[in-house]
């Protein structure tokens, strides 16, 4: 994925550009920590302390992973993240006081890549920033050599799935509205079509420790997917469940490019 606008340094022939990251919080202090400890890290950091002073940044600025605190004055976090996943394809880690295993699953339904849950250290937040950020391909070419390259897509029914843009369309070029983690998940299974893969090989596939929690994790952003993907996604034509085992997506033979 390239995102323009971002800040860059060069080494030798390449621009290495720099993660941005946007924060949006409305305790100082904590906004003000979490900028400084990632900005120590080796990422560009920009701060807000609403939705809709990061609207206004979001008019002319692009970032890679947003950080949003759900509990807000006037907008909060979930709105903002909705609307930031119409601008950007953009990761999203919401920021919650919520603590119980059932809250945190009702997170990632939400649409979150990950979160992280109030109080939280620092460490552990730049722990999820990384985590995140390796499922993001990170660009190492100018915009102008990466538009000549050939792209990977594949099509499944009326879908084109561009794998190096990350973009779903349907029918007469409609985008697919998908957060990271949905792609993420749809890629996994696109690259590995008409094979059984069991939670384990999908968790692995994507970053994450195979658990409990990370198998009903996988299964949250398959519901999703099918949400998205299927006519019906009571009966689904592409994404299948193979009982005690795992999940088969069908892609009939030369089916794609």
């Amino acid at each position: 994925m390239f995102i323009p606008n971002l800040l860059s340094t060069e080494s030798g022939s390449e621009a290495i550009v720099r993660a941005r990251i946007i924060i949006v919080e409305d305790e100082p202090d904590l906004r003000d920590a979490v900028a400084e400890y990632l900005g120590a890290a080796g990422y560009d950091t920009v701060t807000a302390e609403s939705a809709a002073a990061a609207r206004a940044l979001l008019e002319t600025q692009s970032f890679h992973l947003a950080i949003l605190d759900i509990a807000m004055p006037g907008e909060d976090g979930l709105s903002l993240g909705r609307w930031l996943r119409s601008k950007l394809p953009v990761g999203i880690i919401y920021a919650t006081a919520a603590g119980t295993a059932l809250d945190r699953i009702v997170g990632l339904e939400l649409g979150a890549d990950d979160y992280i849950v109030k109080p939280y250290e620092l460490r552990e937040v730049l722990a999820r920033v990384r985590s995140v950020l390796r499922r993001v391909p990170q660009p190492t070419e100018p915009l102008q050599k990466k538009a000549k390259t050939d792209r990977r897509s594949l099509a499944f029914g009326p879908f084109l799935a561009d794998l190096d843009g990350r973009l779903v369309t349907g029918a007469n070029g409609t985008v697919i509205d998908m957060a990271k983690s949905e792609f993420d998940v749809l890629e996994v299974f696109l690259t590995r079509a008409n094979r059984l893969l069991t939670r384990a090989a999908i968790s692995e596939a994507i970053g994450f420790t195979e658990d409990p929690e990370s198998s009903r994790a996988v299964d949250i952003r398959i519901m999703r997917l099918r949400k998205k993907i299927e006519a019906d996604p009571a009966n689904p034509k592409f994404l299948r469940t193979v009982r005690g085992e795992g999940y088969i997506f069908s892609l009939p033979t030369g089916d794609g490019n």
